[in-house]
Parts: structure tokens; C-alpha cells; sequence
């Protein structure tokens, strides 16, 4: 599949994701429960299991977290009041939320993401909260809609992975970033590579898994766009076990007849990853 078949096919799953309000783990699919519990506790699970506290889920409005993530970069961003932050992939707009908790009524967050029904989910759940520093704009994470030098803080995630140009993604990131600024993701890396079966699956690939690189490849892009104090904060194994009853694990386990024992083997390799790092210069 050529790359631009592959992004609309992602943007198409997402948006379905959007419009259905719940993440690939579905409400009667999920690893988590069973059908009989209902989507906001499978979804409040889901953001436990993603490192989001008690307090940071009721805090957001109903409906922004779908259950999407690998983790939670705003509690270790350090965001400060005042500061203005972009979020890579907003989705439905939950960690822009939580930031906006953090930098006050003087901050500001900026969302960026590819899919027009996300960002229609976005606006409605900003309008909901009432969050009035908060906005969110339609665009490619390869080819962000921000200007130059503008943000103090980048976080994304588990959205990098996605990208299939995941240099230019750093590089943007780099130029919007004001000198001194700083970015936290969450994403999905390798420790060894994927066999064929899952890197030309197009569900593995919604599933955030064939497009993730390896962790030292990933590091050596952020360190090619520029950035310096490059640290990793975080792994924890990629959690396969909640993929044993979704659409993505059961779409490559029943169209390829893998057993699931072999995807729970291939996924010792993956990790998910918290990485940080800083544009070089001082802040204003």
C-alpha cells in the first residue's frame, strides 16, 4: 500500500473512531471489561492503565478521552502558567485539556490533528468545559499550521509513530518550538524490527504498531532536527494483552491465521517510550 493510500485509511479509522466515541478497544471488544460495562469505565481503565490519576480523568470533559495513548506527557512536561503548548494529534482534545489545567487563564493550547471529525469533537467537548484558552486547528503534524518560534511546550501522544515522514515531524516540531522551548511524547518504539506479517498490516498499522522505528533510530532523528538535552524518561512493554479481543489484534490474527501466542512474542520487542528534549537557545 503507497504511503498516501496508507494516511487515508488511517485518517478514515480515526474519524470512525471520532464519530463512535470510543477507541479501538470498543466498548464490548475491550481488554478491560466485558460488554456488560459501559464505555466511560472501560475508558477511565484505559487511561489508568495509560499512567492518567483519578483526579486528571474527572477533571476533563465527558467524551475527550477515548481511550487512545500510550501515555500521559503531560504530567511530566513540567508545564508552567503561562506558557503556551501544542499538542501533536489533539484527538478529541483530552490532553489539551489537562495542560490547559496547568498553564491557567494566561496559557494557551494549540491542537493540532488531521482529522476533521476530531477536531469537531475537540471544539464541542472546549465548549462544553468552557476552556477559553484552548483552541484546536486542522493539519498534518508533518506541516504544522504554527508559526515559527511561537510554543514553549510540544507533547504528542502515541501519534509520531503514525507519521510516515517522522524526520519532517521533528523538524517542525523544531522550528515552532521558541529557543529554549522543550518537547515530552509518549510514543511507540522497537527493540528489534517487526517481521513482515505485522509491518504490512494496515490494522497494525492503526494499531500503532508497524509504523513505529526503532528506539535508536527514533533518537537520532529528534537528534538530526536539532534538539539537545534528548533523554528518555520512561519504557514500559507495549501492553499486547488488551489487544486480544480488539479489531486491530483480530484483524491480523484471523486474515493472516497468526496465532496470538506469535503476536505476543513479537510485541516483547515494542515499547512504549516517554522522550524528552530541548531547542537549543535561551528563552525570552
Amino acid at each position: 500500500m503507497r504511503k498516501e493510500e496508507i494516511k487515508e485509511v488511517v485518517k478514515k479509522e480515526y474519524a470512525k473512531i471520532a464519530q463512535r466515541g470510543s477507541c479501538c478497544c470498543g466498548p464490548t471488544n475491550s481488554c478491560c471489561s466485558s460488554a456488560e460495562i459501559s464505555e466511560d469505565t472501560i475508558q477511565e481503565a484505559m487511561g489508568k492503565k495509560m499512567g492518567y490519576t483519578d483526579e486528571e480523568l474527572k477533571k476533563v470533559p465527558k467524551g475527550a478521552n477515548l481511550g487512545l495513548g500510550c501515555g500521559n506527557p503531560v504530567a511530566t512536561a513540567s508545564l508552567k502558567e503561562g506558557e503556551i503548548v501544542l499538542d501533536l494529534g489533539s484527538g478529541a482534545g483530552f490532553d489539551c485539556f489537562l495542560a490547559a489545567n496547568r498553564v491557567g487563564n494566561e496559557g494557551r493550547i494549540i491542537g493540532v490533528d488531521m482529522t476533521p471529525e476530531m477536531i469537531e469533537r475537540a471544539r464541542e467537548n472546549a465548549k462544553k468545559g468552557n476552556y477559553k484558552n484552548v483552541e484546536f486547528r486542522l493539519g498534518e503534524i508533518e506541516s504544522l499550521p504554527v508559526a515559527d518560534n511561537f510554543v514553549d511546550v510540544v507533547i504528542s501522544n502515541c501519534v509520531i509513530n503514525l507519521s510516515l515522514n517522522k524526520r519532517k515531524v521533528f523538524k517542525e516540531v523544531f522550528r515552532v518550538l521558541k529557543p529554549g522551548g522543550r518537547f515530552m511524547v509518549s510514543d511507540v518504539v522497537l527493540l528489534k524490527e517487526l517481521p513482515d506479517f505485522i509491518k504490512n498490516s494496515i490494522e497494525a498499522y492503526i494499531g500503532c504498531l508497524s509504523g513505529a522505528i526503532m528506539k535508536g533510530e527514533y533518537i537520532n532523528t529528534i537528534k538530526a532536527a536539532g534538539f539537545r538535552e534528548i533523554s528518555v524518561i520512561d519504557e514500559t512493554p507495549f501492553p499486547i494483552e488488551c489487544m486480544a479481543n480488539n479489531p486491530t489484534a483480530k484483524a491480523i490474527v484471523e486474515g493472516l491465521k497468526i496465532p496470538f501466542e506469535k503476536i505476543k512474542e513479537v510485541a516483547s520487542s515494542v515499547l512504549s517510550t516517554k522522550v524528552c528534549a530541548v531547542k537549543p537557545g535561551k528563552t525570552a
